[in-house]
């Protein structure tokens, strides 16, 4: 995904980077998904209000409510398969054969990231018109919240995450970072 400049670390913090495997995995699912889920059903919400509020406005942006909810059932699917399959494989050792299902999340990534490009030209950038109201601030707001901790979630799983398992996968070994069984 594309770095919003500002507000995400540049770099992933060195905590994440030093967790093993299982935990990063929980930590993901506990810091990311859980939030994830809080988040998109009130974006839908705003969005739905600020689209019928302000229909007959140049600015208003026309089609996000439905580009929110595809984006929501797709980072749903996407959350699930991981929750389901790849970080139960984690937490079990990181047994060979994940790289298949490592590809399809990164293609999922790639898709989330399509749907973030999208939001951001329907947005013309998260750029307010002169006189936004509360609620369409507050959108706007909360968009930019969502868009970095999935920038975040993204990165620590592709930059993270993932080469760990990929390497593992040439090498014959395991992944954890425990060295120990490759």
């Amino acid at each position: 995904m594309k770095n919003i400049p500002g507000e995400v670390p540049s770099e992933i913090p060195s905590e994440y980077v030093a967790m093993e495997s299982p935990d990063l995995t929980s930590f993901l699912e506990q810091q990311f998904h859980e939030l994830h889920r809080w988040q998109l059903p009130e974006i839908f919400a705003l969005a739905e209000k600020v689209e019928r509020v302000h229909a007959a406005d140049a600015h208003v942006p026309k089609g996000l409510a439905e580009t929110v909810k595809r984006l929501a059932a797709e980072l749903d699917a996407h959350m699930r398969k991981e929750e389901m399959v790849l970080f139960p494989a984690i937490r079990h050792g990181g047994m060979q054969g994940l790289s298949h299902p490592i590809a399809v999340m990164r293609a999922d990534h790639d898709d989330l990231a399509r749907e973030m490009e999208a939001i951001m030209s329907l947005t013309s950038g998260l750029t307010l018109p002169a006189g936004a109201c509360q609620s369409w601030t507050s959108l706007y707001e909360k968009l930019r919240a969502f868009m970095h901790s999935l920038d975040l979630h993204t990165r620590i799983e592709n930059d993270v995450l993932f080469p760990r398992f990929e390497k593992a996968a040439g090498s014959g070994g395991c992944g954890c970072n425990c060295g120990g069984h490759g």
